[in-house]
């Protein structure tokens, strides 16, 4: 039975579908199949993993309507242990066609059933609002986990995140819980962000990731080429920070075994020339 887990917060821009394509890949390295459900109407999830959206056939709009099975409408990427269920254009309208379907809030999980067999881990990009998508995002998963920035404002979104995952705890999906709070972007140079950082440890101490996604180019160019940074570019900070944060997801969830086991790469020393 796979995990799932969704990837949620209200703000837009605060890493959110990097966080999902770059995180699922680096668990699929890792020898443990892994499946991204991308939806979120701007598809970027789905771009990021080399799925042009225009050329999708059957699409999770087509899943969550009932037009198709989810299994059907899955794509095998290129990337070990990688598979996606994509987003194109047409789950924009889908909030309004959810409105008088019977079991709106969890057609998602009704489909999620059919696959929890096939992967050990499942990912969900969400849309930045609590839209009906977003509902049926968090009452489909077993957990949250929540992307933010080192920002005032990002701490007001972080708690009206926390309090929507708690009225759809208490409406739709009682089982669920925070995968954990994870710091993105991350500039240590700025005394914001240690601020904030403390006032979420204070708040959080047990939910926060120890694992920081730093501010990265390498991280930012990835997508244009469709590839996750541990494709685009291994020996990247953002490849490794991506690598240590699956790790850490990973370790929340002693009871899954990887489909594939694979041996762990020894760490080369860094010589006077190696990139940082």
């Amino acid at each position: 039975m796979a995990n799932v887990i969704t990837v949620a917060n209200k703000k837009g821009g605060v890493g959110k579908s990097t966080t999902v394509v770059n995180l699922a890949a680096a668990i699929g390295k890792l020898g443990y199949r892994t499946l991204v459900i991308d939806m979120d109407p701007q598809g970027n999830a789905t771009s990021g993993l080399g799925i042009m959206k225009k050329t999708v056939g059957a699409s999770v709009y087509d899943v969550i309507i009932g037009n198709k099975r989810a299994e059907d409408a899955v794509i095998k990427t290129e990337f070990r242990n990688l598979s996606v269920l994509p987003a194109n254009n047409d789950l924009t309208g889908a909030d309004i066609e959810l409105i008088e379907m019977e079991n709106r809030a969890n057609r998602l999980k009704m489909q999620i059933l059919a696959l929890a067999d096939e992967y050990e881990y499942i990912i969900i990009d969400s849309p930045p609002s609590t839209s009906l998508i977003t509902v049926n995002t968090l009452a489909a998963c077993d957990s949250v986990l929540i992307p933010m920035q080192c920002e005032y404002y990002s701490l007001e979104g972080l708690t009206q995140v926390i309090e929507f995952v708690r009225s759809i705890k208490e409406r739709y999906n009682q089982d669920i819980d925070i995968e954990g709070i994870l710091f993105t972007m991350y500039d240590p140079r700025l005394n914001l962000t240690s601020q904030v950082t403390e006032e979420v440890k204070k708040h959080f101490p047990k939910k926060t990731f120890e694992t920081v996604i730093p501010k990265n180019v390498r991280l930012s160019e990835a997508p244009s080429f469709g590839k996750p940074i541990a494709y685009y570019d291994s020996g990247s900070k953002g490849a490794e920070a991506y690598d240590r944060l699956a790790e850490e997801v990973i370790a929340k969830h002693p009871g899954t075994e990887p489909f594939e086991k694979i041996p762990k790469p020894k760490k080369k020393k860094k010589g006077l020339f190696s990139r940082k």
